[in-house]
């Protein structure tokens, strides 16, 4: 696979929206980060064209953080990463993101966690039903990083894209039909 080596001081998040500029710009697919929804409750006008918001709340929670097109698949993914070396945290993990993510699954959409473990520089696709089955299965208060290794995809993290998660997506649910488009 990969040594995982670049993505040394960088978010998940960064790496996940430079790689869906590079898969937009090469036009291999259309992923977006999703907006958190707001309710804006004050914004102050100092001068015109210079509007502050000075006072709003969240007003629902979020889905997931991510969705698009691949190959005329819709894809709807949650990015989680995690400090720890031996685990991840299931309160990471909202029950609105297993409720969005089970009714993505149920539509015949791809949906799916990409998972970091920042310290180890390891990154994961799982999918989604498999993730949530591990979520709920356990009276343990993290799934252990021995189980991402068993299910997951361990991703290639390079420059162009930074992370390729799409050759996972193509393995893992286009089976038969891989493009080596990255």
């Amino acid at each position: 696979m990969s040594d995982n080596h670049a993505d040394r001081g960088s978010s998940l998040e960064d790496d996940l929206n430079a790689s869906n500029l590079y898969y937009k710009e090469k036009k291999t697919a259309l992923i977006y980060k999703k907006p958190t929804p707001i309710q804006v409750v004050s914004v102050d006008y100092p001068r015109r064209g210079r509007a502050k918001i000075t006072e709003a709340y969240y007003r629902t929670p979020s889905t997931t953080d991510y969705n698009g097109l691949y190959r005329g698949k819709y894809i709807d993914f949650e990015a989680k990463q995690t400090q720890n070396r031996t685990s991840f945290p299931k309160y990471l993990i909202q029950p609105h993101q297993i409720e969005h993510l089970q009714m993505v699954h149920e539509q015949g959409g791809i949906g799916f966690f990409i998972v970091r473990f920042t310290k180890l520089r390891k990154t994961f696709l799982v999918d989604a039903m498999e993730m949530i089955e591990a979520h709920n299965d356990s009276l343990r208060q993290s799934i252990p990083y021995e189980w991402f290794e068993e299910h997951g995809d361990l991703l290639e993290v390079g420059l162009y894209p930074r992370i390729h998660y799409l050759k996972a997506v193509d393995r893992r649910y286009l089976k038969g039909d891989v493009h080596e488009n990255e």
